[in-house]
């Protein structure tokens, strides 16, 4: 199993036929994903890596049947009227690799995707993948380095950074253990799925048996994923470092959404919420590793 993708997924690519998102497309067939049909406005006919294209997204699922996962490669000012389409043909789960999508914009097509009971990653999500399986938007970069990064395993990793999602998931690999499925929740000022709703999906999936969470100050995002696991809705060890601890209040930190406020959004409240919630919360990235392979005990 695996979480949001696996081989089966049928996936459309949105922006197929732009720079982007042809060069992702032949990336993710590459690896292995199921992408079945790509879409772009007035380029119906056309091929992408012999992926078809079609003018709607109603048009790929017309000719394809229900459609599991889009991804889009568009410009920020489109995303919102794309994920549109995407959610009003079907599509149950919508990766968004894009930054500065217009703040209103993103409020609404959550709000509009979350009451469609559609699952949304990002804005500004490097992707997600689940070795061996399937990918989703930039993360891996090729097919040779995705293979060599990411092996297949069981603890999941959920980062606040797309940098360290690949980086934590080549330590893990390199201390012979294996990954379930990595994802960057994304690094604009507001995202869809966060950790606390990744934990969930996680606890679900037999694959996994523990998840390493790459933090950051700002946002509540952690001290939400504290409140998952001490209402015992994620039960299996999680093991987190959050970084930013010596930014101080109001100062901007690596992403639009990491900004210390007082209060909730610290780095010493996020740790002290997840300790407090029984997960292994490490003083320094280096430590999850070690940790992790600790807890697994010699498992991969």
């Amino acid at each position: 199993m695996a979480v949001l993708i696996d081989s089966t997924t049928k996936v459309i690519v949105q922006g197929i036929t732009g720079r982007e998102g042809a060069a992702r497309t032949a990336f993710m067939l590459a690896y292995g994903t199921k992408v079945v049909a790509g879409v772009t406005p007035g380029k119906k006919g056309a091929k992408v890596a012999m992926v078809p294209v079609y003018n709607s997204v109603k048009e790929a699922v017309e000719a394809h049947g229900p459609i599991d996962a889009s991804v889009t490669f568009v410009p920020g000012m489109k995303v919102r009227d794309a994920v549109i389409e995407a959610v009003d043909a079907g599509v149950g789960f919508v990766a968004m690799p894009v930054e500065r999508v217009p703040l209103h914009d993103t409020l609404w097509l959550l709000g509009y995707a979350g009451r469609r009971g559609v699952k949304v990653l990002g804005p500004g999500s490097f992707g997600l993948i689940s070795p061996g399986r399937a990918v989703l938007g930039w993360i891996g970069g090729s097919e040779d380095f995705a293979a060599e990064i990411f092996k297949p395993g069981h603890i999941g990793v959920i980062s606040r950074s797309g940098g360290q999602t690949t980086t934590l998931s080549w330590a893990i690999g390199q201390a012979g253990m294996g990954i379930s499925t990595a994802m960057h929740v994304g690094s604009e000022p507001v995202v869809g799925l966060s950790p606390a709703e990744l934990l969930p999906l996680f606890e679900e999936d037999d694959q996994t048996h523990a998840v390493a969470l790459f933090g950051e100050i700002g946002t509540v995002a952690e001290e939400e994923a504290a409140e998952v696991i001490a209402e015992g809705k994620f039960t299996k060890p999680l093991v987190a470092y959050v970084a930013g601890a010596g930014v101080r209040p109001g100062m901007r930190f690596s992403h639009a959404s990491a900004i210390v406020e007082r209060g909730r959004g610290s780095a010493e409240s996020k740790i002290a919420a997840l300790r407090n919630a029984g997960a292994v919360v490490v003083d320094g990235p280096e430590e999850l590793t070690p940790e992790l392979a600790r807890i697994m005990g010699g498992q991969t």
